[in-house]
């Protein structure tokens, strides 16, 4: 038995020693905020992101000039995902360079996340928890309460901070992240898509306001358009009507900038003529 132990324990996979502290890793994190602060059309954000993991490299390949100008020749390609979620696929990568893991794996795993990965870190913050968190604010701030801004950016600030816990839990993962990525991207996305969208419809009919004020004359009577026709009909059918017709141009490839435009002037131009 005592045998058995030791020939256990000697297969047992002794844990993985890091060249970086937790400081560093936790400062992995803290550079990632910035990856957007040196945008490129050209490359998106290759430079923000080789420079957030430029002094790791240069631990790595201390002793390796031409791993280290590989390492960044490879990371200047084009770059494009969700920036919130860089931490845990820098911290990724970042162990697999620290290993030395065949260069080709690491930039053709690298190159294949970043799809999931815009789709996920999309989903979940641009389209419910900033949605969300910015109706909320917005309703809070329109009644004069300074707690609206401040609330909006508690959370970005939030958001800042959450990127060291992102960084360690892609590094500690290693290579099992890609696992756990593939297998919850699908559930993830679809889930915080269905609250997005259902956060904003409920922000669509709360803040787009539309209502006729004709009124139709019979005689003595008097009749207002909106109260007692439509709103009888379908309350706030104008604004659902509207809405889904912006849907529909956008649909079929009109331009956003022409639809704002074309709301402004078609809102001055109502109310100028009195008809709203």
């Amino acid at each position: 038995m005592a045998s058995e132990a030791s020939e256990a324990g000697k297969n047992k996979p002794s844990k993985r020693k890091s060249i970086f502290t937790n400081h560093e890793i936790s400062m992995l994190g803290i550079r990632s905020n910035l990856v957007q602060a040196s945008f490129s059309y050209e490359r998106m954000h290759a430079p923000g992101w080789t420079w957030a993991q430029l002094p790791y490299w240069e631990k790595i390949y201390k002793d390796d000039p031409k791993g280290l100008k590989r390492v960044m020749t490879d990371n200047m390609e084009f770059i494009n995902s969700s920036p919130p979620l860089y931490p845990i696929l820098m911290g990724l990568l970042l162990t697999m360079e620290e290993d030395h893991v065949e260069p080709t794996t690491i930039k053709g795993l690298k190159n294949a996340l970043f799809g999931p990965m815009a789709g996920i870190g999309d989903a979940i913050f641009w389209f419910t928890i900033m949605p969300i968190v910015g109706g909320i604010s917005a309703s809070i701030a329109k009644n004069g309460n300074a707690l609206g801004p401040v609330l909006f950016f508690a959370v970005y600030l939030f958001l800042f901070w959450s990127r060291i816990p992102l960084a360690h839990l892609g590094y500690n993962l290693g290579t099992k992240a890609i696992d756990v990525i593939q297998e919850n991207s699908k559930v993830i996305s679809h889930a915080a898509s269905i609250l997005g969208l259902t956060v904003i419809g409920g922000l669509i009919a709360s803040y787009v306001k539309m209502s006729l004020t004709l009124k139709i004359g019979a005689g003595n009577s008097v009749i207002s358009l909106q109260k007692q026709l439509l709103d009888k009909i379908f309350p706030n059918i104008l604004p659902f009507a509207f809405v889904f017709l912006l849907y529909w141009l956008l649909k079929k490839k009109v331009n956003p900038i022409w639809l704002i435009v074309v709301t402004f002037v078609l809102s001055i131009l109502m109310s100028f003529i009195g008809w709203m």
